[in-house]
């Protein structure tokens, strides 16, 4: 179903919990996957997830179609990521490399990378990088997002995020020679 069907159907006091069930069957994977990249465990990928569709619910007549439902749903997701990784830092007090070697720690008990040499190293490389350049790489490179859509869900002119994914290749290409 087309985003501006959801949307009219959303309009609609009579259809707007179907419509929110279809928008979330069709956004709901590529969120969860897009936060999990972040937040690396599944269970806090699950709960920012469903904040994420609980923020979409209660904004979503506000939302006013200037970029795509689907960059606006990123931009909430990418806000809720970057928010929550924050918050975990100020919580426990931990340095940057303390929250990296946690969610490392979390990859290494990661079931699904198991026995998948590379990946689990790319992953750890990946997890080295600043939240928003590892943000960046992660929608460029997993995702595949063109920077003009980048730009609309992070805010950030587009030279800033060449630069960006270029810096963060560098520093990935890097971890994983040197290991």
């Amino acid at each position: 179903m087309e985003d501006q069907e959801i949307l009219a159907k959303f309009r609609d006091p009579t259809t707007r919990n179907v419509a929110f069930n279809q928008l979330v069957r069709k956004y709901q994977r590529p969120v969860y996957w897009h936060v999990r990249k972040m937040v690396v465990s599944h269970d806090d990928a699950d709960d920012l997830t469903q904040d994420v569709f609980v923020k979409v619910w209660n904004h979503l007549d506000g939302f006013r179609q200037d970029a795509s439902l689907y960059t606006w749903i990123y931009r909430i997701a990418t806000n809720e990521c970057l928010s929550w990784l924050k918050s975990k830092r100020r919580k426990f007090l931990l340095p940057l490399t303390d929250v990296t070697a946690e969610l490392s720690a979390q990859l290494e008990a990661d079931e699904s990378l198991a026995g998948d040499e590379i990946e689990l190293k790319l992953q750890k490389a990946i997890l080295t990088l600043p939240d928003k350049q590892r943000l960046v790489f992660n929608l460029r490179y997993y995702d595949e997002m063109p920077y003009e859509q980048m730009a609309e869900v992070t805010g950030t002119s587009v030279g800033a995020l060449k630069a960006s994914y270029h810096h963060a290749v560098k520093k990935v290409e890097a971890f994983v020679t040197a290991s």
